[in-house]
């Protein structure tokens, strides 16, 4: 298959601690600029200590590359894949390093990150910017996929396994991670909150796949000043509303995420699932895509229609739901920096 104007594919993750000493300088890289004390981040840490002092994510990542490369093998893409952190070992500007030392020139960008905000838009595209300086290497960022079938489809089959087993009247909560209200309102560009709609509409699409008769959208995860308002409802504040209506089931399908790490498994698995048994609700968590057959083929497919877009060829760019497909390269005004303006990768002023 052709991919040109490529030659190599870079997974872009966020990446996460593989062992207990990884664990507070990993949450120092994650927070660094905003003065938080090394006293909270040890607090924080304690969630990664429960479970070994390891996230999931890279392993899960390890997992994902594996598939795709067994993928685009067997499907004649002859591209060679690179993986990349921005908070963790291996990070982007070592990938960006290896790559070039390789002979890389232009590589095309996969980032574990669905949807638009500051976090999990634009801070990718600084950082890939910065993992660029002094680096003769030239990345583009693929498109959001949130509306994408490869990414709705999975969750859509699990949910829908998960309420066919589940006690009739079980409501479903789409789970995401929460972000400041602020920067929800820059997400897309300034007063779009595309960040809320693009969840909304993955939501109804998945609940309307799966036959949910009844559904939510709820939020984890917050963190940061508690003067600063964030997105609500909390997952658990949220279930026990619910079991006050009088709800006596829940299926929780954590839609913000492409594979189980922290926040699922903490933040939901552990947390949630304590609040749900002290209620008497029945609790069941859905899968994330991960490796999922469709998940995989769809980051070959984001590969091939942007490779064929770069050649001025006509694409087909599959979008399910009430919102179009996403733009290959972002607004300047897109997700703005709520702290300063740096420099990106993949902005329409500029190349990408």
């Amino acid at each position: 298959m052709d991919v040109r104007p490529f030659d190599a594919l870079l997974l872009v993750s966020f990446g996460g601690p593989e062992r207990p000493d990884d664990v507070v300088p990993f949450l120092e890289n994650v927070t660094a600029g905003r003065g938080i004390p090394r006293e909270r981040l040890e607090e924080v840490g304690q969630h990664y200590f429960l479970f070994g002092g390891k996230s999931p994510i890279n392993e899960l990542n390890r997992e994902l590359l594996d598939a795709l490369r067994k993928d685009f093998a067997e499907n004649g893409v002859d591209l060679p894949i690179y993986w990349g952190n921005r908070n963790w070992d291996p990070y982007l500007r070592d990938a960006a390093r290896q790559m070039a030392a390789d002979g890389v020139q232009r590589a095309a960008c996969f980032v574990t990150s669905a949807y638009s905000s500051y976090s999990g838009c634009r801070q990718y595209r600084e950082d890939l910017f910065d993992a660029t300086t002094g680096v003769e290497i030239e990345l583009s960022r693929l498109r959001h996929y949130f509306n994408h079938p490869g990414f709705v489809g999975p969750f859509t089959e699990a949910t829908g396994e998960a309420l066919a087993s589940a006690p009739p009247g079980t409501h479903v909560v789409f789970v995401t991670h929460s972000i400041p209200t602020s920067m929800n309102e820059a997400s897309g560009g300034p007063g779009r909150q595309a960040y809320v709609r693009q969840h909304e509409s993955v939501a109804a699409l998945v609940a309307e796949g799966a036959g949910a008769e009844q559904w939510s959208l709820a939020y984890c995860s917050r963190s940061g000043s508690p003067r600063t308002p964030w997105l609500e409802p909390d997952i658990n504040d949220h279930l026990r509303e619910l079991r006050r209506q009088g709800v006596e089931s829940v299926v929780v399908v954590p839609i913000g995420f492409v594979s189980d790490h922290m926040e699922v498994i903490y933040d939901l698995d552990t947390e949630a699932k304590v609040t749900a048994d002290e209620l008497g609700l029945h609790f069941q968590r859905v899968d994330t895509p991960g490796a999922h057959p469709d998940f995989v083929a769809m980051v070959r497919g984001l590969l091939l229609e942007r490779a064929a877009a770069e050649r001025g060829e006509p694409v087909d760019r599959p979008a399910l739901g009430d919102l179009p497909a996403y733009h290959d390269l972002c607004p300047v005004d897109c997700c703005l920096n709520p702290r300063s303006s740096l420099p990106t990768i993949g902005s329409a002023a500029t190349t990408a």
